[in-house]
C-alpha cells in the first residue's frame, strides 16, 4: 500500500483514488499463519526489551499502509462488498468515502482473536460514527450489516450488487476529477486537519492556507469556464520531488 501510493502522489494526471476489489468479499481478516512463528521468537532467548522495541516499529511500518490513505492528497474512495474484516475496517476508516452492498458486513475481528485492533480502526472510526457504537464493535467484534452502516454514517450508499455500486462510485469518482485538483487537495486537507484540531486552530490554518493557494490558475479558468458555457481545464498538481525517499 506504501507503494502504490507513493506512485499515485508521482502521478500528476491523477485526480481521484478508488479502492475495490474482486470475488465475494472485500477482505478476509488476518491470516492467522503468520503468528505461527511468534512463541519461538518469545523463547529464542533474545532480551525481551528489544523483542518488544522491534514489535513496536512493526506496529508503525504496518500503521503506515493505512496512514498513507488518510495522508494522499487525492480524495480516496472505497467498494466494499461481503466481508470487510479486520484489516479492512482499518483500511476503509482511513478513506474519505465510503460505498457498499447490501451484503457487505464490517466487523473488529480482532478482539475475537484475542488481540487489540492496532493499525487504526480504534483511532478513526469513533470520528466517523458513534463512539458508544465503536466501543459495542470493538468490545463484542459482532458485524456491522449495511443498513446499520448507512444509518450510523459509516458508508455513503448501500447497492444491491458490486456492479451497480462501481458504476455508481466511478461516477462519482469521475466528477470529483473535473474539478480543481489544487483545490480538491486543500478541501482535504481542511477536513483532515480540523478532525483534529480546535476550530480555532482550523480556522487560522486556512487562512494561512488560503494565502499561499488562492491565487492560482484554477480560480480563473473556473470563471472563465462558467462564462463560456465549457468544462474547466485546470492544470495537474506538480509531484513531490522526492528529495528524500526514492524508488528501489
Amino acid at each position: 500500500m506504501v507503494d502504490v501510493f507513493a506512485v499515485i502522489e508521482q502521478t500528476p494526471e491523477a485526480r481521484v483514488v478508488v479502492i475495490s476489489s474482486q470475488g465475494r468479499h472485500f477482505t478476509a481478516g488476518l491470516d492467522l499463519s503468520a503468528f505461527a512463528g511468534l512463541a519461538g521468537e518469545i523463547n529464542s532467548g533474545v532480551d525481551g526489551g528489544r523483542i518488544r522495541e522491534q514489535m513496536k516499529n512493526n506496529v508503525l511500518e504496518m500503521q503506515e499502509s493505512f496512514n498513507v490513505i488518510e495522508k494522499c492528497r487525492l480524495p480516496v474512495l472505497v467498494a466494499v462488498q461481503g466481508a470487510c474484516i479486520g484489516g479492512g475496517v482499518d483500511l476503509v476508516s482511513a478513506t474519505d468515502m465510503r460505498y457498499c452492498t447490501e451484503d457487505a458486513f464490517f466487523c473488529i475481528q480482532e478482539i475475537n482473536i484475542g488481540m487489540t485492533a492496532d493499525v487504526g480502526t480504534l483511532q478513526r472510526l469513533p470520528h466517523l460514527i458513534p463512539a458508544v457504537l465503536v466501543k459495542e464493535l470493538a468490545y463484542t467484534g459482532r458485524r456491522l450489516l449495511a443498513d446499520e452502516a448507512l444509518s450510523s454514517g459509516l458508508v455513503n450508499a448501500v447497492f444491491s450488487d458490486q456492479e451497480k455500486m462501481l458504476e455508481k462510485v466511478m461516477e462519482i469518482a469521475a466528477e470529483i476529477a473535473t474539478k480543481s485538483p489544487l483545490a480538491v487537495h486543500g478541501t482535504k486537507e481542511m477536513l483532515t486537519y480540523t478532525r483534529d484540531h480546535s476550530v480555532d486552530d482550523a480556522l487560522r490554518y486556512m487562512a494561512v492556507w488560503q494565502s499561499g493557494m488562492f491565487y492560482s490558475n484554477d480560480l480563473f479558468e473556473a470563471a472563465a469556464a462558467n462564462a463560456e458555457k465549457r468544462a474547466p481545464i485546470f492544470e495537474d498538481i506538480l509531484p513531490p520531488k522526492q528529495l528524500v525517499r526514492r524508488k528501489p
